[in-house]
């Protein structure tokens, strides 16, 4: 069994993973597809995850595959199943576990990220973090439950109503779910904001009404132009850069709310005007993981009613992380999946 290490300071090595026996309550996965996430670029450059990161580790938390082996009390998948994994795992004791709120336990701890994960040929996974997949939905769709789930929790804090404006910032694989979701969720109207051309003609594609390129045109008269007001009533930023963060706010209508829904650089700060937060009435959410949005993902997936072949560009090896990764920071992708 090879999986590609994470040592830190931007280098990887593919080693063999040392066997040992299930816990009564895990199984073995073998690893068909693994999604590389925008916080796998942010650990490859330093930065935390979800939670510390201790190299070697084998990064990789946007992943499914086949049931290989189970352990002696494993009730919910058995052998053969195909499953998707939530990496992310949670104390269950600590004050904010205890309100409702686990997504910012004070001990979470997450598969590929502080725990071995999906840049592997297997993975050891507790039977608690897998939900089955159709075997008619090919397994990289799998690998992008986790995003969306992530997804479906920012649209849970929306609490978007039926008719809303919408306006999606960023065209990369979560701005295309989010594009999708606020259809499903009933927008009027959906735009998306993107400078790449193929991103725009995909978004179009899933269903977005309108794609403005904000390098060539504003932002807030193209707004205006197609929805007849100064603003759009809800704007999602997916992007993760202070440029993204400040057309959300252009894009943002009197009454609007924002979602600052991206993984920020750590550090980084905006210049906000608390004018325009008063006499706009604005309501500014951020958007942590997925907390009990995982099993939804998973059946939205086998439902078919979320279309997630467009968004998955590129495809490496186990032994090519890195490559990936590189890749995954380019704009000649959208969705970098790393598979066996």
């Amino acid at each position: 069994m090879k999986g590609t290490y994470f040592l830190g300071n931007k280098r990887f090595e593919t080693r063999e993973i040392p066997e040992r026996e299930l816990a009564p309550d895990e199984v073995l996965l073998k690893v068909a597809a693994c999604g590389v996430c925008g916080t796998d670029i942010h650990i490859y450059h330093g930065s935390k995850g979800s939670a510390e990161v201790t190299p070697p580790v084998i990064l990789g938390h946007e992943f499914s595959g086949i049931v290989e082996k189970i352990g002696s009390a494993v009730d919910k998948v058995a052998v053969g199943d195909h499953v998707t994994v939530d990496p992310n795992r949670y104390c269950g004791k600590c004050h904010y576990c205890g309100i409702g709120k686990k997504q910012m336990c004070e001990n979470l701890f997450a598969i590929g990220v502080n725990r071995d994960g999906g840049f592997a040929e297997y993975c050891y996974v507790p039977q608690s973090q897998c939900y089955k997949l159709d075997k008619s939905v090919p397994l990289e769709y799998g690998a992008m439950a986790e995003p969306l789930a992530c997804c479906l929790h920012g649209l849970d804090r929306l609490r978007m109503r039926q008719g809303d404006t919408v306006c999606v910032i960023g065209g990369g694989a979560i701005g295309l779910m989010m594009v999708q979701l606020a259809r499903l969720s009933g927008a009027s109207s959906v735009v998306l904001s993107e400078p790449v051309q193929l991103r725009r003609e995909i978004g179009l594609s899933l269903g977005a009404d309108y794609a403005v390129d904000p390098i060539n045109e504003s932002l807030p008269q193209r707004l205006r132009e197609i929805l007849g007001t100064d603003g759009a009533d809800v704007v999602i930023e997916c992007v993760g850069n202070l440029t993204a963060t400040g057309q959300a706010f252009e894009a943002a209508k009197r009454g609007a709310t924002i979602l600052l829904f991206s993984v920020p650089k750590a550090g980084s700060f905006y210049q906000l005007s608390l004018d325009d937060v008063f006499h706009k009435e604005l309501t500014i959410l951020g958007s942590m993981i997925n907390p009990d949005t995982h099993e939804r993902a998973a059946q939205l997936i086998n439902s078919g009613r979320i279309d997630l072949k467009p968004i998955i560009t590129h495809r490496y090896p186990v032994d090519q992380v890195e490559e990936a990764i590189l890749m995954q920071m380019s704009n000649e992708s959208i969705k970098v999946i790393v598979g066996n």
